[in-house]
């Protein structure tokens, strides 16, 4: 007897198959944030103002020149990958990676290769000969950042969220407090930026692997895995995306791939460039002890955006598979109830390093309570980004690379701009303020350009009530404490135990408004 897939089956399903990809990167990210923030307050204490500055300098160069070489292979992986289990061409995934790799480690061994060349003139412009030393360290390992960032999207296109929490949440960033904490303390300040870099390539190797196991275990399942697919878009009545980009037999041409990935490229780039050009741009402005300040006071952003990023890796290629087969009901409801989600991780961090800001600075050293008012700026701008949900990646799921470029390229100019304002007269206060600014126009617009397509908006009962829950238990509660016992450490550390046992206590009472139980 034929099995018949209903819209709420299948919506179930799909929610059921987000919400374990996203505790799977879930439990990863909580030890990958503690790791990192453990490495970052390693190095603030271990180590001079100057000297954090410039390692947070340099590595920000890093990811920057990773976030360039990766051409957009990544999201272009996601992408198709999926397109081709909803379509049964799961065979052609081997053909795809040797399309994307080529171009990818090509770029990646260029821009090294320019690290190399052009690390006095970065180093002055950074303001010491120093970081000469820390670039050519660094543009050596560019390569293999580069091969774990695609491997890794192949494995989350098919579902699989364990190789990126495995290799790219706890492996490395162990590996990093490890051997950075050795150097730190042992004193040999010229091997930082080898002992942060050099886990790259143990986790290139092991993502490569890991790959290699995920696509043996799908290819028995290709078949089965696109009719139950196609079977929930027939249930749905949804048909296939008009003029997909993907040709009559269904193959991935080099030029369809490509001008899907390389105006995601430059997104990426500008992406990042928000993210750490901040830090580039204090250094230059306002000295590396002002970026070493600004570097500590956006780590609960960093934080939070590790959250924010499990749920993203988790509803990417659901996303894609939905809007692949026409379920913009689909799209809509998943995008709600993944903000939902968002705003439960997320809220609670942000809330409470606002509320505690200058405890929460003392962390990193007496030097660096300067900072709070970096602190509050960031937090209260990432709690409206988590409201807005992920419409950019919900755009560049449509195909509307374009778009997703200009918004971008946008607010890189916009952060840039208002760095080179702010920064010289408020130093990191000014770079936060420039930071939120461009993050809230790069969630705003997605939302505005897909309104034709698909009308997103966060106000939904998920969100309403994850956002309650974290205010009760993470701005109300702390502020009756600091009334009854002052402010300080002991008020921060009761307010944390308490409030998190009342959030996790409620979100599992309003487990149902929040779906995190679909299909029970």
């Amino acid at each position: 007897m034929a099995t018949v897939t209903t819209a709420a089956d299948g919506g179930s399903h799909a929610l059921r198959r987000v919400l374990r990809g996203g505790v799977v990167n879930l439990v990863g990210t909580a030890v990958g944030a503690v790791l990192n923030l453990a490495l970052i307050v390693m190095i603030t204490r271990a180590l001079s103002q100057e000297t954090a500055g410039l390692l947070f300098a340099a590595t920000s160069v890093f990811m920057v020149a990773a976030a360039v070489a990766n051409v957009g292979a990544p999201d272009g992986l996601v992408y198709f990958i999926a397109r081709m289990r909803v379509f049964g061409r799961a065979d052609g995934v081997a053909r795809l990676l040797r399309l994307a790799m080529g171009p990818t480690v090509a770029a990646a061994c260029l821009l090294g290769l320019v690290l190399l060349v052009f690390a006095e003139p970065m180093a002055q412009a950074l303001g010491t000969d120093e970081a000469a030393t820390y670039l050519r360290l660094l543009a050596l390992f560019l390569p293999f950042a580069v091969l774990t960032d695609t491997a890794l999207a192949a494995t989350r296109a098919h579902h699989d969220m364990s190789g990126t929490a495995v290799v790219e949440k706890v492996g490395r960033p162990l590996a990093q407090v490890v051997l950075v904490g050795a150097v730190a303390l042992s004193g040999a300040g010229g091997l930082l930026a080898l002992s942060w870099a050099g886990p790259y390539l143990p986790a290139a190797v092991v993502a490569w692997f890991w790959l290699g196991r995920v696509l043996r275990r799908a290819a028995p399942d290709a078949t089965t895995g696109a009719q139950g697919v196609a079977g929930t878009a027939e249930a749905t009545g949804a048909s296939a995306v008009p003029g997909r980009v993907l040709d009559g037999s269904l193959d991935v041409t080099p030029r369809a791939f490509w001008t899907f990935a390389l105006p995601r490229a430059v997104a990426g780039v500008a992406q990042m460039g928000i993210q750490r050009g901040g830090v580039i741009l204090v250094a230059m402005l306002n000295g590396l002890a002002g970026a070493a300040v600004f570097t500590a006071a956006t780590r609960v952003m960093a934080v939070g955006q590790f959250g924010t990023q499990a749920v993203l890796d988790a509803a990417q290629p659901r996303f894609a598979e939905q809007i692949a087969t026409g379920d913009h009901a689909g799209v809509r409801g998943l995008y709600q109830v993944a903000t939902g989600w968002l705003v439960c991780l997320t809220w609670p961090l942000y809330l409470g390093a606002l509320v505690f800001a200058p405890e929460v600075m003392r962390l990193f050293g007496p030097e660096y309570r300067l900072g709070a008012a970096a602190l509050v700026v960031v937090c209260a701008g990432q709690l409206a980004a988590s409201v807005l949900g992920m419409g950019d990646l919900i755009l560049a799921m449509t195909g509307r690379t374009g778009l997703n470029l200009l918004n971008n390229v946008l607010a890189l100019v916009a952060n840039v701009l208002a760095c080179l304002v702010l920064v010289p007269a408020l130093g990191a206060t000014g770079a936060a303020t420039a930071l939120v600014g461009a993050v809230i126009l790069r969630r705003v617009l997605p939302l505005w350009q897909l309104r034709t397509l698909v009308v997103l908006h966060p106000f939904s009962r998920p969100v309403m009530t994850a956002a309650a829950s974290a205010l009760v238990w993470f701005a109300a509660l702390p502020a009756l404490l600091t009334w009854v016992m002052g402010t300080g450490l002991p008020t921060l550390a009761t307010a944390a135990c308490l409030g998190a046992l009342g959030h996790l206590a409620t979100v599992w009472y309003l487990r149902g408004p929040l779906e995190l139980c679909p299909g029970r």
